[in-house]
């Protein structure tokens, strides 16, 4: 299963790399500019102690770069996910057609490309910031979604929570680049974060245009043993022909629907903790860029693990033939969406308690790793013909999140940055993100949808001889 495994480390890094771009500015923005209060810059927590160290006596304060507000703020980070939905369906549909390798490949190409001359675009004037931003979400968009259509042609139905897995690369993109930057801006400056950043996904694009291919019948290399094993497992699942998409089917699809408002609550969580923990932190307790960036991205390692260790429980609970593939994927989604809903909650209600803020949020971000044998996977489930096109309309929905979500904290913020402001933003996502959970206890379904296989391919028939798919009229 060579070729499975290297595909899987370069679709890991791959997002890594996709994700040390899109939050490359949520650390540097604590080092570029000050979140203030009517003005004046604030300290929640003042000098509190606590389990932890707090905020160092003798800190020394840089001047801060750049003068925003908080509306301009919300505008920088918020601006990548504007323009971010308009390309995940068409990714989808582009994947389909040329393959993941070429467009997972070039969108993020883009996004590295862009991060090197973000520093010159934002000295120039913050609508240059703002425009590169929007152009890397823009592009970026169709990287998600044409994944899920390599992991619906090379992976077996059972297998696919672990190689799904691959997908948190994202989480370790987070983990590494948090405190890689807070390194940075504590012993250089701002504009090398985009730098040194964009730099590294350049080096990851030209080992992914070398290596991947989109189907295992493509690869040079496998082994006669693997591409048998590979092909015979999804031959009355995935078809080797591309197939009419069955629109009316897919939008009156209950279990879609609900999938997708997982998304949604999913979107948010991810979205919120990750653009706006470097800022909670800094305000409560004052840390400089690089404790800021260690304790903002640890999460995202645990992350990644509770990930790995839930995907092979749940695999091997579908594996023994007593819970059905439905089952398994409300226990994840559960834990991915309540769970996390309430540790969201508990973490801003935690006062100026250092031990307990980080506790939950650790824990918060850690149960968020459901999300790969959950809400990632049901797409595929149902479809795995027209995986990337349902994934698609779920990277639309799921992204939103992430442009909408610093406006509404500036809404409760409105220039007067209070820990009771952030408390009522911090319940209010709670709730948004528990609701899709329970409602998929109740009306959900993972299982495969009859319209997977549409009745214009009907007479035909897929057969697997000597390892070779062929086509019989």
């Amino acid at each position: 299963m060579r070729a499975t495994v290297s595909l899987w480390f370069l679709v890991f890094t791959g997002f890594a790399c996709n994700y040390m771009i899109r939050i490359n500015l949520n650390i540097a923005i604590v080092d570029m500019t000050s979140a203030k209060s009517k003005g004046q810059s604030i300290l929640f927590c003042g000098n509190s102690t606590s389990n932890m160290d707090v905020v160092e006596e003798h800190n020394v304060v840089k001047q801060k770069e750049f003068e925003w507000n908080n509306h301009e703020r919300a505008m920088v980070l918020g601006s990548f996910y504007w323009l971010h939905w308009a390309l995940q369906l068409p990714g989808g549909l582009l994947a389909r057609n040329f393959g993941a390798k070429r467009v997972f490949g070039f969108s993020n190409l883009f996004m590295f490309i862009m991060s090197i001359v973000m520093p010159f675009l934002t000295r120039w004037d913050i609508k240059g910031l703002i425009m590169a931003r929007a152009l890397q979400g823009f592009i970026g968009g169709m990287a998600w979604p044409s994944v899920h259509h390599l992991t619906a042609h090379w992976v077996p139905p059972n297998k696919r929570s672990k190689f799904i897995t691959a997908y948190l690369g994202s989480s370790i993109g987070v983990a590494v680049t948090f405190p890689f930057c807070g390194y940075i801006l504590e012993n250089f400056s701002w504009p090398y974060v985009f730098y040194t950043t964009g730099t590294i996904g350049i080096v990851w694009f030209l080992a992914w245009w070398m290596l991947v291919y989109d189907t295992p019948a493509q690869h040079p290399y496998i082994s006669q043993e693997e591409l048998v094993h590979i092909t015979s497992s999804l031959t009355n699942v995935v078809s080797s022909v591309k197939l009419p998409i069955p629109w009316k089917a897919v939008l009156t699809c209950v279990p879609f629907w609900i999938a997708l408002s997982i998304q949604w609550s999913t979107g948010w969580a991810l979205h919120t903790l990750m653009t706006q923990t470097p800022t909670y932190l800094d305000l409560m307790f004052g840390w400089n860029p690089q404790k800021i960036g260690l304790w903002s991205g640890v999460p995202h390692l645990t992350r990644f693990m509770f990930s790995l260790c839930l995907s092979y429980i749940i695999d091997s609970l579908m594996s023994t033939g007593l819970y059905s593939r439905t089952c398994v994927r409300k226990i994840s989604t559960n834990i991915c969406t309540v769970v996390q809903a309430i540790l969201i909650v508990a973490l801003v209600y935690s006062g100026c308690d250092q031990l307990l803020v980080n506790g939950f949020l650790l824990l918060a971000m850690t149960a968020s790793g459901a999300s790969t044998s959950g809400p990632l996977s049901i797409m595929v489930d149902l479809s795995p013909n027209f995986a990337s096109v349902l994934q698609g309309f779920s990277g639309i929905t799921g992204v939103i999140p992430g442009m909408i979500s610093p406006f509404v904290l500036s809404y409760f913020t409105n220039e007067n940055n209070t820990i009771e402001a952030w408390q009522h933003f911090f319940a209010l996502s709670g709730v948004v993100i528990a609701i899709p959970g329970l409602m998929y206890n109740f009306i959900g379904s993972s299982e495969l949808q009859s319209w997977n296989s549409p009745a214009a391919v009907n007479d035909q028939e897929l057969t697997v001889t000597n390892g070779n798919t062929t086509e019989k009229k």
